[in-house]
This record gives C-alpha cells, sequence and structure tokens, in this order.
C-alpha cells in the first residue's frame, strides 16, 4: 500500500552521500533531496491521517453490529418464550395483564432502543 506513494526508504536516506564542494555541500543538491523527503513525509502522514479515519469508521461499525447482535438475540428470546406461553388456541396460558404490558416494554425497547 504504501510502496507506491512514497519514494524514498530509510535505507536510501541513509545512504544518500552529497557531493562537496568547496565550500560545502551543493545547495542546490540537498534542497531537491530535502523536498523528496518532505514530499514523502506528507504522503506518509496523509496516509497515517486515512487509515486513522477509516479504523474510526470500521469502530463504529462494529459498535452497532454488536448492538444489532444485542437486539437481535434479545427478540429471539422474547420470541420463544411468546412460543412457549401460547396453547393450541394461541391465547397465552399464563398470561396476565401484568405479563403482556411487561412483553410490550421490552418489544419498544428492542424497537426503539431505549435501555431503562
Amino acid at each position: 500500500m504504501f510502496q507506491n506513494k512514497v519514494t524514498l526508504t530509510p535505507q536510501d536516506i541513509l545512504e544518500k552521500e552529497f557531493k562537496i564542494d568547496t565550500r560545502g555541500y551543493r545547495l542546490k543538491e540537498v534542497d531537491q533531496f530535502l523536498d523528496i523527503v518532505i514530499g514523502d513525509y506528507e504522503e506518509l502522514f496523509k496516509m497515517i491521517r486515512e487509515s486513522e479515519k477509516e479504523k474510526e469508521e470500521l469502530l463504529e461499525q462494529i459498535v452497532a453490529l454488536k448492538q444489532e447482535i444485542r437486539n437481535l438475540r434479545t427478540s429471539i428470546e422474547i420470541a420463544k418464550g411468546a412460543d412457549d406461553d401460547l396453547n393450541n388456541n394461541g391465547f397465552s396460558s399464563t398470561g396476565t395483564n401484568l405479563d403482556i404490558m411487561r412483553r410490550l416494554a421490552q418489544l419498544e425497547k428492542i424497537v426503539y432502543g431505549k435501555d431503562e
């Protein structure tokens, strides 16, 4: 992923040798090389920022999917409990108004995502 965008490797930087003039290194040559290094670092930091953003988005998706799994498991448990309580006529053999109200409250929590 990074090989196509970054020009220099750490080894290239380490092994770079500049030609020496009478007063030191050739300024133009050093400036050109440093421009390449700066460009590479800018590209590297851009890639890091993009990776961090993608990581945050994926973490948000993970949290949302885990919540959805919890909600689905709760729905399955409620559905299994409702099936167990129903007799052949479709009426609850143990259901009271209070039991029905509790189930409705649980379903509202699932549908509207309210945790109390």
